[in-house]
């Protein structure tokens, strides 16, 4: 079991190690990482995701179990995060919520479809696309909508009307390529139109490039991270991301809502994936919890052949 598991889990985060040495050594100009992020992003996921909602169905699976026992996984461990990092490191409230992000904020995108397909193949994205379809939106709002009240709390800025946030939110979010993508590809789905000849050809293409170009831009981009500073809020919003979060998110699947297996799977490797770097985002953007988020990220990653091989041989894949 241990060799199977190997063979699925190594390839995948190789390909990051791969582009972190060829950034650190400066084999690759970062400017090349920063290019090969946006081709990642704006491109290739979006075609990716596109053709895979606009061919595949859901089987007869409801989503809202699926995405309730996900989110349900996000609650805990982000509320924990906020706490730990208000109450036992005394942290001011936007670093407060900077934790919660940390702790419950998945890199969905560059490793969970990676992950993923590698260990599904494309029945896995079906699920892991029906998550992704709410979990930037949904996540997008609610780190918004928390971090202007804690900004309000800390004294660093104005209260702002709710309406003009959430319409602000919605103008970022109508752009997104990913929520493009979705939109796109639920629409293309409806329509039934099919996905053959040239057109399939050239998305199958665009597709192929977005997993292995998604790793490697990543692995170039953890060289910004590192580790900085004090080490153990970090430590601690990395065990509640990689431990907690997939335990949390297993039992409501599993043992609450009763999923099929495949879509346990995927819920719970999808939750045991490494911070995404929107944390470190958010912490640019409000000024605080850099070195947490960084930390945060970094030692998720690194630790991620692991966690997933750990929680692979918990679900006997």
């Amino acid at each position: 079991m241990v060799d199977q598991i190997l063979a699925i889990v190594l390839p995948v985060f190789a390909l990051i190690a791969i582009g972190y040495i060829a950034a650190r050594i400066k084999l690759l100009d970062a400017r090349i990482g920063d290019a090969l992020g946006q081709f990642v992003y704006v491109i290739a996921i979006p075609v990716l995701i596109f053709r895979t909602l606009a061919t595949s169905s859901l089987d007869g699976v409801s989503p809202w179990g699926f995405w309730i026992s996900y989110f349900t996984g996000v609650a805990v461990v982000w509320t924990a995060g906020t706490l730990i990092i208000r109450k036992v490191f005394k942290r001011e409230a936007r670093a407060g919520v900077i934790g919660g992000i940390n702790a419950g904020f998945a890199n969905t995108v560059l490793v969970g479809i990676p992950l993923i397909t590698a260990l599904h193949g494309e029945a896995g994205l079906v699920p892991l696309f029906v998550l992704i379809s709410i979990h930037l939106p949904v996540l997008t709002v609610v780190c918004a909508v928390l971090m202007e009240r804690a900004a309000v709390l800390d004294g660093t800025q104005e209260a702002k009307p709710l309406g003009e946030l959430l319409a602000g939110i919605a103008r970022n979010l109508a752009t997104n390529p990913i929520v493009i993508g979705i939109i796109a590809g639920g629409i293309w789905r409806v329509t039934g139109l099919p996905v053959e000849g040239i057109f399939a050809d050239v998305l199958g293409r665009i597709a192929g490039a977005a997993i292995p170009i998604a790793l490697f831009s990543l692995g170039m981009s953890m060289v910004a991270y590192g580790i900085r500073g004090n080490l153990a809020p970090g430590l601690v919003l990395g065990a509640l991301k990689i431990v907690v979060m997939p335990a949390v998110v297993y039992v409501m699947a599993a043992h609450v809502v009763h999923l099929p297996p495949l879509w346990i799977s995927v819920a719970t490797l999808t939750a045991a994936c490494p911070t995404g770097i929107n944390a470190f985002l958010f912490a640019n953007r409000y000024g605080t919890g850099h070195a947490m988020s960084a930390n945060s990220i970094t030692l998720t990653t690194a630790l991620a052949v692991v966690a997933t091989g750990a929680w692979m041989a918990f679900l006997g894949l």
